[in-house]
């Protein structure tokens, strides 16, 4: 397998997972089994205590002082405002809602990627964009849900800006990825931001019942750290290292198909014409988006 193929298949799974996340980090929440700034400090802590676990199996590479402060701005972006805003939002709206709005995420790292990175905007990739952002609107605007969040609008807004600050993020560790392995920053990145939200979620910490936990929560709690956090933030970043930002970002658009189907998958939605395109429109987006220019002769 090629790099480039590696990465996209990597890229898959970080969505994969991420679309699976919506659901179990829902059930966790509204089943009050740990409030949402409580469930920031366990995915980040959980995930922060793997990542310093097996780094010293790693190769080691020294770090220059300048680039702590890079981790650190990263961390905020990445690890403090995206996760605190994403799962108070996701309280407070739906998993297919919240899931089509971060399809937002490509267009401000496209936009950012041409100014910041000064990455090319082909005609290729403009049209993938509009596709795969078709059929996104297409699930968002006609798409059914039995699921009801307690207020919408402003959980909707919340995984918005969510979005924007998942965006940042991925723009500043894009030459950091080019710097260092992965396992290098990404550890620096989640310690840095456990101390960011720990003060925001110590106190639900304090009221949660463990003996609460069913079966079913607790193996949702480890899917949550394990999967959506330690294994999302470990492949993306090896996929920025031989994608472009702007390619890596409009993956995100098989997010809503991923979670709409496990909303199917777990009775609570079921499978129509308007979804069949909608997924058909983002994958051939994201198919258009994916492709490597032929280079000139």
């Amino acid at each position: 397998m090629n790099s480039r193929v590696f990465a996209i298949v990597a890229l898959f799974l970080v969505q994969l997972l991420y679309g699976l996340n919506y659901t179990f980090a829902k059930v966790i929440i509204n089943e009050n089994f740990v409030k949402p700034l409580g469930l920031v400090v366990l995915r980040v802590g959980g995930a922060m205590l793997l990542f310093w676990l097996i780094s010293p199996l790693l190769p080691k590479e020294k770090i220059d002082k300048k680039d702590y402060i890079k981790f650190f701005v990263a961390a905020i972006f990445g690890v403090m405002i995206n996760m605190i805003l994403f799962l108070k939002g996701l309280e407070l709206t739906t998993p297919i809602h919240a899931s089509s709005i971060v399809t937002i995420t490509p267009v401000v790292i496209l936009i950012l990627s041409s100014f910041i990175l000064k990455e090319k905007i082909t005609t290729l990739k403009v049209v993938g964009v509009v596709l795969a952002l078709c059929g996104a609107l297409t699930l968002t605007i006609y798409g059914k849900s039995t699921r009801v969040g307690d207020n919408v609008v402003l959980g909707n807004i919340l995984i918005f800006i969510n979005a924007i600050s998942y965006s940042i993020y991925i723009i500043l560790i894009k030459k950091l990825t080019e710097k260092y392995h992965p396992f290098t920053f990404i550890k620096w990145l989640f310690l840095f931001g456990f101390i960011m939200v720990l003060p925001f979620g110590f106190s639900d910490l304090q009221t949660m019942e463990w003996r609460s936990f069913t079966p079913y929560a607790t193996w949702a709690l480890i899917f949550v750290v394990v999967g959506a956090t330690f294994g999302t933030y470990l492949l993306n970043p090896v996929a920025l290292r031989r994608l472009k930002a702007s390619t890596v970002g409009v993956f995100i658009y098989i997010q809503p198909v991923i979670a709409g189907l496990f909303a199917i998958i777990m009775g609570i939605d079921a499978i129509d014409v308007t979804k069949v395109v909608a997924m058909c429109l983002i994958f051939s987006g994201v198919y258009l988006v994916s492709l490597k220019p032929k280079p000139k002769i």
